[in-house]
Formats: structure tokens, C-alpha cells, sequence
């Protein structure tokens, strides 16, 4: 098959290419290059997939099997696609986002016909928008889309938290082996997925070429359902070191930040969520994630400890964790006087 990817090479993306690659399709990859190199094989247009006309240019005369765009977050992007696939593809898949579904959630276990709603974050309500522009198309252009919806998705680059700054997880994972308290969202009780890339990888592929998959949504996640002390205590064992959470209220994270944790733990990480996967598997029969949690964080955590690249400092992040605590603690010595 003929494959195009609109990036290619982030968490996601990456592990998809190369397992095409590795079955032997013909991938090609369209973005800015930064991070091509990384990835053999694969055919490379360089191209800011937001300069329409050189991309057009670009791609004049290719036709694909399927074109999958893992960078589109706002409906005038997944427009453009439209403009530039209309009749050159014969599937588009966008890539949502779990955190689409509704919140506050109806029930705690969701799939694919969970209602979309989400005050609490943009990034959710645009891709909700995406979807149904999308669905408008399909219905009334026969544009032939399929609509992925991950949630909490990790790569051996960076080890998955729940509350972190603007510069990811590694300032998280340094308090950890400074033996510092780290700030868990809640009381640690709340469940959560985690889903490791190379499984999402085998699921994904599974839905290129599928006709069954076109004009359907289908949500992508491993059936492990955890719970956040379960994720911190897996991370901090893989690290070998004690894990030392310090619980504080979700809403209370939101307001004291300026990090946009009203969206990402609200909207998103602070509710009780369980995937019923039953849909991606009729779609992909034989698929089941493989990878388990604490066994995909070990190797994300040899992976980060060995490559300095992952380690990315933020200190004002972990300044903040400080304050924080330090404010949590004194209200309580003084409530108790």
C-alpha cells in the first residue's frame, strides 16, 4: 500500500511508520523535516503541511491508499486536507483524542457512543469540531474518513505522568530520584489508561485499508485499567526508588497554576475512565495490547535514564511542586493549630 503521513514522526506516528515500513509498505512522510532522520525508509516531503499550495504542489499526480494527518487540531486544517485528499486517497483517518468524551462523564466506562462534550478544555472542543466537519463530509461528499481516538499513549522517550510542566515528565521523574515528594492529582484512586505506542502501532495499522473502518469512530487504548497510585508506584519501582506522593485536590491544581491543568486533569486525567474496546476489535480481529504497563515503563525508564536528550530540566515547574506543598502544609498545621 501506498501510505502518507501529515508528521510521522511524534509518540504515535513514529511507531506506526516504522512497523509499516517493517511489513514493507510504502510510507511517506510529509512535514518539516526536523526529525527525519530518525526514521529509514521511509520517503520524505518537506513541506509545512500549512502552506496549501506548496503542498499541492508537492503532491500533484501521488494518489494514496490511505492519508493519515496525526497534526491537524482545528476544522479549518482537516479542511485543508479535504481540499488536498478529495479523490487522491482512499482513506483519511484523523486522529482525535479520547479527551473528546463527555465530562463530566455519564458512566465511567466509555466507548465509541459516549456523547462528545468537554467545557473544560479547547483542545477537546476542536477536535470535536474536527470530527464533525469531518462526518459532514463523509455523509454528504463520501469523503472516506475514519476517526482514531487515542488516550494516554507513551513512547521509550519519556515515562507518562499525570501532573507535570511545560517541560514534560523528566523534572517529575528527577524529584522521584531526589527522593522529593511529587504532586498526584486527587488521591491517586482515580483509573486511567495506559497505552504503550507499539501496541497502538499494530491496532492502528490494522484499520489502514479496512472498508469496515470508513465512517466510523474507533478509539484505541489497551484493556489495562489502572489506577494513578498503581501508575506513579509502577514508574517509581522501575526507577528503584520509593514512591512519596503528595495528594492534592484536582481544582485546586487548576487554579494555582498557570499550567493548564483546568483542561488536562478536569477535562481530562482526574476522571475514572474505562475503555471498552470491543468495536477495535471486530475491526482488527485478533488484536489485544500486549505490553503491560509496568513492564512498558521499565523500558521507558532505561530508555530516559541512558539519553540525556530525555532529560529535559524545569525548574520553575519544580519550584512550583515546592510552593505547593509547602502552602498545603501549613493550612493543615494551622487548621490544627
Amino acid at each position: 500500500m501506498r501510505i502518507l503521513f501529515i508528521g510521522g514522526t511524534g509518540t504515535i506516528s513514529e511507531a506506526i511508520t516504522k512497523l509499516l515500513l517493517a511489513r514493507g509498505e510504502e510510507v511517506f512522510l510529509l512535514n518539516r523535516g526536523s526529525r527525519n532522520n530518525e526514521i529509514k525508509g521511509a520517503e520524505h516531503i518537506c513541506c509545512d503541511i500549512g502552506d496549501e499550495k506548496k503542498a499541492a504542489r508537492l503532491l500533484e499526480g501521488m494518489t494514496f491508499d490511505c492519508v493519515a494527518d496525526f497534526i491537524g487540531f482545528v476544522p479549518e486544517q482537516v479542511m485543508r486536507d479535504y481540499r488536498l485528499f478529495l479523490g487522491k486517497t482512499k482513506q483519511y483517518i484523523f486522529i482525535s483524542s479520547a479527551s473528546a468524551y463527555q465530562k463530566p462523564l455519564g458512566s465511567y466506562i466509555i466507548n465509541e457512543g459516549t456523547p462528545l462534550s468537554n467545557p473544560y478544555w479547547e483542545y477537546s472542543r476542536n477536535k470535536i469540531a474536527c470530527e464533525e466537519c469531518l462526518m459532514k463530509l463523509y455523509r454528504e461528499n463520501a469523503f472516506p474518513v475514519t476517526i482514531v481516538r487515542p488516550s494516554h499513549t507513551y513512547c521509550n522517550r519519556s515515562i507518562p505522568v499525570g501532573v507535570h510542566g511545560n517541560g514534560g515528565s523528566w523534572q517529575v521523574i528527577k524529584r522521584m530520584l531526589e527522593g522529593k515528594r511529587i504532586i498526584v492529582h486527587g488521591d491517586g484512586s482515580s483509573l486511567w489508561t495506559m497505552t504503550h505506542c507499539d501496541d497502538f502501532a499494530r491496532a492502528f495499522v490494522g484499520l489502514i485499508g479496512n472498508i469496515h473502518a470508513v465512517g466510523e469512530s474507533v478509539q484505541i487504548t489497551s484493556d489495562e485499567t489502572l489506577t494513578w497510585n498503581q501508575i506513579y508506584k509502577a514508574a517509581a519501582d522501575a526507577l528503584g526508588v520509593e514512591y512519596r506522593p503528595y495528594y492534592v485536590p484536582s481544582d485546586f491544581l487548576a487554579k494555582c497554576s498557570s499550567y493548564d491543568f483546568e483542561g488536562g486533569l478536569l477535562g481530562d486525567k482526574a476522571n475514572s475512565v474505562v475503555f471498552d474496546n470491543s468495536k477495535l476489535k471486530r475491526l482488527v480481529p485478533g488484536f489485544n495490547a500486549e505490553i503491560r504497563f509496568d513492564q512498558g515503563v521499565k523500558r521507558a525508564a532505561e530508555y530516559v535514564l541512558s539519553h540525556k536528550e530525555c532529560q529535559q530540566a524545569d525548574f520553575e515547574f519544580d519550584h512550583w511542586c515546592d510552593k505547593v506543598i509547602e502552602a498545603m502544609d501549613n493550612a493543615l498545621q494551622s487548621i490544627l493549630g
